[in-house]
């Protein structure tokens, strides 16, 4: 049997007067690859956030956020992690994050420093295997010929895989990639995406993707988490997520009898512009 990867129970997120996530609750087990979806402003990428530590939920004594065996946060408390532990995760931007005057090798290197001893770290002092790792992740990505040039002078999908090399250089045993396609050309995103399911199934690593592009759920996840207004609307097969429920689920994108049963499927250039 499977290990559980992620277990959120009772997660809500208030700005000011306006709940964002509200009592949220799934598990994830090891090796999954999952789908987050839902309209723009249902709560995706502030529910990612909260699974990394970087947003705090609402003080409530039921509400736990739970990664690859601790707690990230409990009752509204982010819990202190080792630098180690949180190398665990590694967590894709949709704007990448990389630093573009620096070269792709040292980009990729980056993801070490939690797991290098402090004093190296400082200093950026990278070993020949550290280096040779970080050649490995660019060749597993497609890269490793740019591994010299300066990052800023890579297209949106290359610097993505390049993130996506700094995860693998962090070992991580969790991949969150938060809308990782969502500025990409469509034939850049599917390489980001068949990377992503490769990372998957050959080396076994959790991955959760937020996706506005519903097709690309529907083709490249297992299984699908589905916001709506801060709430938990679906979470099962990607195969269930039937055109009704996408109906029900985007009904704010001005899709019409969302409810009925009976209704004629979507087409599907309705359900990408539905979808975002």
């Amino acid at each position: 049997m499977s290990l559980t990867t992620i277990a959120v129970n009772q997660l809500s997120k208030t700005f000011g007067h306006h709940p964002v996530l509200q009592e949220i609750g799934f598990e994830i087990r090891q090796g999954e690859r999952v789908a987050l979806i839902g309209p723009s402003g249902s709560g995706k990428s502030t529910l990612m956030r909260h699974l990394v530590g970087l947003t705090r939920a609402n003080r409530h004594r039921s509400c736990c956020v739970h990664v690859l065996g601790r707690d990230i946060q409990r009752a509204g408390k982010l819990v202190s992690a080792s630098r180690v532990e949180r190398c665990r995760t590694g967590y894709i931007f949709q704007q990448f994050n990389l630093a573009g005057r620096l070269s792709v090798l040292t980009n990729v290197l980056v993801g070490r420093l939690g797991r290098m001893p402090r004093w190296r770290a400082l200093l950026g002092r990278f070993s020949a295997e550290e280096r040779a790792m970080a050649l490995r992740a660019l060749q597993r990505v497609g890269l490793a010929e740019l591994a010299d040039q300066r990052a800023n002078t890579l297209s949106g999908g290359q610097m993505q895989r390049v993130a996506i090399a700094r995860a693998l250089m962090q070992e991580a045993e969790l991949i969150l990639a938060d809308e990782p396609i969502a500025s990409l050309d469509p034939r850049s995103a599917r390489e980001v995406m068949d990377i992503l399911k490769r990372i998957n199934e050959e080396d076994g690593r959790t991955v959760v993707i937020t996706l506005h592009q519903v097709e690309y759920a529907r083709e490249y996840c297992q299984r699908a988490i589905a916001l709506k207004q801060g709430r938990l609307y679906y979470d099962g097969p990607i195969a269930q997520l039937t055109d009704v429920r996408l109906r029900a689920l985007y009904d704010n994108a001005g899709l019409d009898e969302l409810h009925r049963p009976s209704a004629t499927p979507i087409p599907p250039a309705t359900l990408r512009a539905a979808a975002g």
